[in-house]
């Protein structure tokens, strides 16, 4: 499911926002939020938008964390070589 993919993706945000709250968890608590407040939709063609742009963005924000990992590791190799 859509919630369960956002859940999993956020696990990898180990890291700390602003006000020293980790980002998994301040990602998990909006997800939980936005599928609340959606809840009560009735029109199949509002909740299919929905969930197709739910799909999408966890889909770019998965895809830009690997490239950032993967810069990361390269930097890492390039660093090593020297």
């Amino acid at each position: 499911s859509l919630y369960r993919e956002i859940l999993r993706t956020a696990k990898a945000f180990h890291w700390c926002d602003e006000h020293g709250d980790p980002w998994n968890e301040r990602l998990k608590r909006e997800a939980r939020k936005e599928f609340e407040s959606s809840k009560d939709e009735t029109d199949p063609l509002i909740v299919a938008r929905m969930l197709v742009t739910g799909r999408d963005c966890v889909q770019q924000i998965q895809n830009k964390f690997n490239d950032a990992d993967r810069a990361a590791w390269a930097r890492i190799e390039r660093e090593r070589e020297r």
